[in-house]
């Protein structure tokens, strides 16, 4: 079983996952609005890519390093971004090949914002529950920015999710000028907690698109 050990460098807080036999790709995850990076969602998916010779860094956003409760505010949401931005730099120092950056909810929304503002940062994008809009408001679509994401990006939604269903979501990303896949989990809500998820799932599609994208 791939160990992880605390990790703390410079605004980067959370934990690192290294595979037995050595990695050559990297992910950092991140987490949501209401979670850290002790989430058991990004803890099964860490292992799961660990297994599969990723080197995993799970942190916490900037606003819950603030504050161990509570949701993050707008102002800080650039913040938040930048400290993704230097957990990428982390993982640079820790695999030589490409990293890829994923998060749950509002941080799956940061990670997006980000790469769409640099396109060159990773290689690829894996997102949990993708926050489309506020649950009931449906013409309050946060994808303003998904015609300028330029990388491959597989989304993780369960089909009970109320901040954007299934065919929302799918017909949201189809603007996307980059290959995407959205995988459902039949009967999972925002949190994916209930129903069908399977993390082992999760990486093998996530490697058949990043496969099929090189």
């Amino acid at each position: 079983m791939p160990s992880s050990m605390q990790f703390d460098e410079g605004s980067v807080r959370g934990f690192l996952h290294r595979p037995d036999n050595g990695s050559e790709r990297g992910l950092v995850l991140t987490h949501g609005t209401g979670g850290n990076c002790r989430a058991p969602l990004l803890i099964a998916t860490a292992e799961a890519f660990s297994e599969a010779r990723f080197a995993v860094l799970r942190c916490d956003l900037l606003f819950r390093q603030r504050r161990p409760t509570g949701p993050p505010s707008a102002a800080g949401a650039a913040a938040d971004r930048a400290g993704l931005k230097d957990a990428v730099a982390s993982m640079r120092h820790i695999v030589a090949g490409p990293i890829f950056l994923g998060g749950q909810s509002y941080g799956g929304r940061q990670t997006t914002l980000l790469a769409s503002a640099e396109p060159q940062l990773v290689s690829g994008l894996l997102l949990f529950s993708y926050p489309l809009h506020p649950p009931g408001q449906p013409e309050r679509l946060r994808t303003e920015h998904f015609p300028l994401l330029r990388v491959p990006a597989l989304f993780v939604q369960g089909t009970a999710d109320p901040f954007g269903t299934v065919a929302e979501l799918r017909h949201a990303i189809a603007v996307i000028p980059a290959p995407t896949h959205l995988l459902s989990i039949d009967g999972a809500g925002h949190d994916l907690r209930r129903g069908r998820f399977d993390a082992a799932t999760v990486v093998a599609t996530f490697l058949k698109l990043i496969e099929r994208s090189s």
